[in-house]
Protein backbone atom coordinates (compact mmCIF):
# COMPACT_ATOMS: atom_id res chain seq x y z
CA UNK A 1 0.00 0.00 0.00
CA UNK A 2 1.71 3.10 -1.17
CA UNK A 3 -0.02 6.29 -0.31
CA UNK A 4 0.90 9.58 -1.87
CA UNK A 5 2.08 12.25 0.62
CA UNK A 6 -0.56 14.86 1.32
CA UNK A 7 -0.13 18.45 0.35
CA UNK A 8 -0.87 20.09 3.69
CA UNK A 9 -1.15 23.56 2.21
CA UNK A 10 -4.09 22.39 0.08
CA UNK A 11 -5.66 20.55 3.02
CA UNK A 12 -5.44 23.64 5.24
CA UNK A 13 -6.82 25.82 2.44
CA UNK A 14 -9.81 23.46 2.12
CA UNK A 15 -10.40 23.68 5.88
CA UNK A 16 -10.21 27.49 5.74
CA UNK A 17 -12.77 27.57 2.90
CA UNK A 18 -15.11 25.23 4.80
CA UNK A 19 -14.89 27.43 7.87
CA UNK A 20 -15.55 30.57 5.82
CA UNK A 21 -18.76 29.04 4.36
CA UNK A 22 -20.27 28.46 7.79
CA UNK A 23 -22.55 31.23 9.05
CA UNK A 24 -21.27 33.36 11.90
CA UNK A 25 -23.16 33.02 15.18
CA UNK A 26 -25.34 36.04 15.89
CA UNK A 27 -26.70 37.17 19.20
CA UNK A 28 -30.20 36.02 18.23
CA UNK A 29 -29.12 32.50 17.29
CA UNK A 30 -29.84 29.42 19.36
CA UNK A 31 -26.17 28.93 20.23
CA UNK A 32 -24.81 31.95 22.13
CA UNK A 33 -21.28 33.11 21.41
CA UNK A 34 -18.81 32.44 24.22
CA UNK A 35 -17.76 35.55 26.08
CA UNK A 36 -14.00 35.95 26.53
CA UNK A 37 -12.89 35.59 30.12
CA UNK A 38 -11.17 38.71 31.45
CA UNK A 39 -7.89 36.92 32.24
CA UNK A 40 -6.04 40.06 33.31
CA UNK A 41 -8.52 40.63 36.13
CA UNK A 42 -7.88 37.16 37.57
CA UNK A 43 -4.12 37.57 37.30
CA UNK A 44 -4.36 40.92 39.10
CA UNK A 45 -6.48 39.31 41.79
CA UNK A 46 -3.90 36.55 42.27
CA UNK A 47 -1.19 39.16 42.68
CA UNK A 48 -3.38 41.17 45.05
CA UNK A 49 -3.77 38.18 47.36
CA UNK A 50 -0.09 37.39 47.13
CA UNK A 51 1.02 40.95 47.92
CA UNK A 52 -1.50 41.16 50.77
CA UNK A 53 -0.12 37.92 52.21
CA UNK A 54 3.43 39.29 51.89
CA UNK A 55 2.49 42.48 53.74
CA UNK A 56 0.79 40.47 56.49
CA UNK A 57 3.82 38.17 56.73
CA UNK A 58 6.11 41.15 57.24
CA UNK A 59 3.60 42.48 59.77
CA UNK A 60 3.91 39.24 61.74
CA UNK A 61 7.67 39.69 61.84
CA UNK A 62 7.33 43.27 63.07
CA UNK A 63 4.46 42.53 65.50
CA UNK A 64 4.57 45.49 67.93
CA UNK A 65 2.83 43.89 70.91
CA UNK A 66 3.87 41.35 73.49
CA UNK A 67 2.58 37.90 72.49
CA UNK A 68 3.45 35.87 75.57
CA UNK A 69 -0.07 35.13 76.75
CA UNK A 70 -3.70 36.09 76.80
CA UNK A 71 -5.65 38.07 74.26
CA UNK A 72 -2.55 39.45 72.57
CA UNK A 73 -1.41 35.90 71.82
CA UNK A 74 -4.85 35.11 70.38
CA UNK A 75 -4.67 38.22 68.17
CA UNK A 76 -1.20 37.21 66.94
CA UNK A 77 -2.35 33.68 66.12
CA UNK A 78 -5.45 35.10 64.40
CA UNK A 79 -3.26 37.38 62.29
CA UNK A 80 -1.08 34.39 61.40
CA UNK A 81 -4.17 32.43 60.37
CA UNK A 82 -5.41 35.30 58.19
CA UNK A 83 -1.96 35.51 56.61
CA UNK A 84 -2.01 31.79 55.81
CA UNK A 85 -5.52 32.05 54.32
CA UNK A 86 -4.53 35.01 52.11
CA UNK A 87 -1.40 33.17 50.98
CA UNK A 88 -3.47 30.07 50.19
CA UNK A 89 -5.85 32.16 48.09
CA UNK A 90 -2.89 33.69 46.29
CA UNK A 91 -1.31 30.27 45.76
CA UNK A 92 -4.46 28.72 44.30
CA UNK A 93 -5.15 31.70 42.06
CA UNK A 94 -1.57 31.93 40.84
CA UNK A 95 -1.48 28.18 40.19
CA UNK A 96 -4.67 28.40 38.13
CA UNK A 97 -3.33 31.29 36.05
CA UNK A 98 0.26 30.07 35.70
CA UNK A 99 1.92 32.85 37.69
CA UNK A 100 5.08 31.14 38.93
CA UNK A 101 6.60 34.00 40.91
CA UNK A 102 3.33 34.71 42.71
CA UNK A 103 2.97 31.01 43.53
CA UNK A 104 6.49 30.84 44.94
CA UNK A 105 5.97 33.94 47.07
CA UNK A 106 2.64 32.62 48.36
CA UNK A 107 4.19 29.31 49.34
CA UNK A 108 7.03 31.08 51.13
CA UNK A 109 4.54 33.19 53.08
CA UNK A 110 2.59 30.05 54.05
CA UNK A 111 5.78 28.47 55.39
CA UNK A 112 6.83 31.69 57.13
CA UNK A 113 3.49 32.25 58.89
CA UNK A 114 3.37 28.57 59.81
CA UNK A 115 6.81 28.75 61.43
CA UNK A 116 5.95 31.92 63.38
CA UNK A 117 2.69 30.48 64.68
CA UNK A 118 4.30 27.12 65.47
CA UNK A 119 6.92 28.91 67.59
CA UNK A 120 4.09 30.22 69.76
CA UNK A 121 1.87 27.12 69.81
CA UNK A 122 4.33 24.30 70.50
CA UNK A 123 5.63 25.53 73.90
CA UNK A 124 2.02 25.85 75.05
CA UNK A 125 1.08 22.40 73.77
CA UNK A 126 3.90 20.67 75.67
CA UNK A 127 6.22 19.98 72.73
CA UNK A 128 9.11 22.14 73.86
CA UNK A 129 11.63 22.19 76.70
CA UNK A 130 10.20 25.45 77.98
CA UNK A 131 6.53 25.26 78.91
CA UNK A 132 4.39 28.37 78.56
CA UNK A 133 0.83 29.11 79.55
CA UNK A 134 -1.97 30.22 77.23
CA UNK A 135 -3.38 32.63 79.81
CA UNK A 136 -1.54 35.31 81.69
CA UNK A 137 -1.04 34.87 85.42
CA UNK A 138 -3.27 36.93 87.65
CA UNK A 139 -1.64 40.13 88.81
CA UNK A 140 -0.49 40.20 92.41
CA UNK A 141 -2.79 42.16 94.69
CA UNK A 142 -1.60 45.64 95.50
CA UNK A 143 -0.10 45.92 98.97
CA UNK A 144 -2.25 47.84 101.41
CA UNK A 145 -0.50 50.52 103.38
CA UNK A 146 -0.09 49.79 107.07
CA UNK A 147 -2.20 52.03 109.30
CA UNK A 148 -0.22 54.61 111.16
CA UNK A 149 -0.95 55.25 114.79
CA UNK A 150 -1.69 58.82 115.75
CA UNK A 151 0.05 60.06 118.89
Amino acid sequence: MTEQPKDWDKELANIDRAMARQPAATSGSAVPAAQPVPRRRFIALAWLWTVLALVLGVGLLLWPYDKNCGIRLIFFLGAALITIVMALLGAFASWAHRQGVALLLSLLVIIWAGILSTREILPRAGYAKEARAWTCPAPAPAPTPAPTSAQ
